[in-house]
C-alpha cells in the first residue's frame, strides 16, 4: 500500500503545489488528507466484507450490479494504467540526467519497454516474487525520503543561512482546488493493494490497519518533503526536480547523486507495485463474466493471472510512449474521484445486504459517506474538457462491454 501511494509524484509535486500556495503549501497536504481519510474509512469497512480479488470493481458490482461494476472496473484499470504511465515518463525524465539520449523517441520507447517487461516477467512467476520486489522498492523509497527530510531539517537548524523564505502568495479558491486535486493523485493508490485480496492471507483483518498506517506514514513524509523544499530552494516554484535541486543546498555531490539514483529506484518501484496489483482487476472481471474469459486464465505452474499481466504490460507501454506525465497524471486523478465515490456509496448498500457486518464497522458511517461524496463531487466539478472526453470514452467502452455480457458474447469463466 505504501509503495502504490508513494510513487513518483512526490518528486515533482512540491514545486507545483508551492507555485499555487506558497508558504501555505504544507497545509494543503492536511486538507487533502482529511478528504482521503474519510474515503479510506469507508473503504476499510467495505473491504472487510470481502476476501476475493477485485477491489472497487468488486464492491461496485456486488452493491449496484454488473453495469456499475463494469464501469468502475474500466475506470480502475484506466486510473492505474495512466498513473503508472505518468511515473514511467517521470522515470525517463530523471534518467536523462545520466543518459540524455533516452529522450530520443526510439530510445525512450525501448527503455520503457525493457523496464516494464522485466516487471511483467517477475510478476508472471508468482505473487510472492512480485511482492518481494515491491517490498524492496518500498523500503528503498522510505529510506530515501526519510533521509532527505531528516537531512534537510538537520541542516536548517544549525545553518540558518541556507533557509529560504518562501513567497507569500494570496491563493484563490481555484488555487486550493487545483492543489487538492493534484494531491488526490499523490495520495491515491491505497485502494490498489486490495486488488490482490484473493491472494493475501487475511485481508479482512489486515486491510483497515494497513490503510490508516499507510496514510499516517505518507502524510508525515509528504509534509516533511514539502517543508524542506520550500525552505531550502529559492526557485522551488519553477524547478522540475525539486527534491534533487533542494538536496544540492545541503548535501554534497555524492549525496545529490544518491538522491537522484534513489528517485529512479522509487519511481520504478511504483510501477512495480502496479504491475503486481492492476492485472488482478481484469482477472476479477473475467472471473465474473464481465470481461473476456481468457483474462481469468491462471498459469498452471505459477498460479498467476498471466494473461492479465501480459495485457496490462502491453497497454502500459502504449500509454507511456504515446502520452506524457501531465496528461496521464491528470487523467488518473479525475478517474479516481468516481472510483472513490462509488466505494463510499457502496457502504450503505452493504450494511443492508450484510447486517451481520464485516471485520471492521465504521462509527458514524452515514456522516463519512456524505463527506466522501461531497469531497469527490466538489473536486469533480473542476475537471477539464479533455478529462471529460477521456472519461466519456471509457464509460462508452464499459457500456459496450456490459451490453456484450448481457448478450452472452462472453461466457463466464470458471472460478478456481
Amino acid at each position: 500500500m505504501l509503495n502504490t501511494m508513494i510513487g513518483g509524484s512526490i518528486f515533482g509535486l512540491p514545486s507545483v503545489i508551492a507555485a499555487r500556495l506558497g508558504r501555505a503549501s504544507p497545509a494543503a497536504y492536511f486538507v487533502a488528507l482529511a478528504g482521503i481519510a474519510v474515503i479510506a474509512a469507508c473503504l476499510a469497512e467495505v473491504a472487510g466484507y470481502f476476501q476475493a480479488a477485485g477491489g472497487p470493481y468488486l464492491y461496485a458490482r456486488e452493491a449496484f450490479g454488473s453495469f456499475m461494476g463494469i464501469q468502475i472496473g474500466w475506470l480502475t484499470w484506466l486510473s492505474r494504467t495512466t498513473a503508472s504511465a505518468a511515473v514511467a515518463n517521470l522515470f525517463i525524465a530523471y534518467l536523462s540526467e545520466f543518459l540524455p539520449s533516452v529522450r530520443e523517441p526510439a530510445m525512450r520507447g525501448l527503455v520503457i519497454t525493457v523496464l516494464v517487461s522485466f516487471l511483467a516477467v517477475m510478476n508472471y512467476r508468482g505473487v510472492s516474487t512480485g511482492n518481494r520486489l515491491s517490498n524492496f522498492f518500498t523500503i528503498t523509497k522510505l529510506v530515501l525520503l526519510a533521509a532527505f527530510v531528516g537531512g534537510g531539517l538537520l541542516a536548517l537548524a544549525p545553518h540558518p543561512a541556507i533557509r529560504v523564505n518562501p513567497p507569500e502568495l494570496h491563493p484563490t479558491a481555484t488555487d486550493w482546488f487545483e492543489a487538492v486535486i493534484l494531491l488526490v493523485y499523490a495520495y491515491g493508490g491505497f485502494e490498489a493493494a486490495l486488488f490482490v485480496s484473493g491472494e493475501a492471507r487475511n485481508p479482512r483483518k489486515d486491510a483497515p490497519i494497513a490503510l490508516f498506517t499507510a496514510l499516517a506514514t505518507v502524510t508525515l513524509l509528504y509534509v516533511g518533503v514539502q517543508y524542506v523544499v520550500i525552505h531550502t530552494l529559492a526557485n522551488s516554484t519553477v524547478t522540475e526536480k525539486p527534491v534533487v535541486d533542494s538536496a544540492r543546498q545541503f548535501l554534497g555531490p555524492v549525496g545529490v547523486t544518491l538522491v537522484a539514483i534513489g528517485t529512479l529506484v522509487s519511481t520504478y518501484g511504483y510501477i512495480s507495485a502496479n504491475m503486481l496489483h492492476t492485472p488482478r482487476v481484469t482477472f476479477a472481471m473475467a472471473e465474473r463474466g464481465d470481461f473476456p474469459k481468457f483474462f481469468a486464465a491462471v498459469h498452471r505452474r505459477f498460479r498467476t493471472p498471466h494473461l492479465s499481466i501480459i495485457a496490462f504490460a502491453a497497454v502500459l507501454v502504449l500509454f507511456s510512449v504515446v502520452g506524457n506525465f501531465r496528461w496521464n497524471a491528470l487523467l488518473s486523478a479525475v478517474s479516481r474521484l468516481f472510483i472513490y465515490g462509488s466505494v463510499a456509496a457502496a457502504l450503505p448498500a452493504f450494511r443492508r445486504k450484510y447486517p451481520q457486518g464485516g471485520t471492521f464497522r465504521l462509527p458514524a458511517a452515514g456522516l463519512f459517506v456524505v463527506l466522501s461524496l461531497l469531497f469527490t463531487g466538489v473536486l469533480a466539478t473542476r475537471m477539464h474538457r479533455s478529462d471529460l472526453i477521456a472519461l466519456a470514452i471509457t464509460s462508452a467502452i464499459a457500456l459496450v462491454t456490459w451490453l456484450w455480457t448481457r448478450g452472452k458474447v462472453f461466457e463466464p469463466a470458471a472460478s478456481d
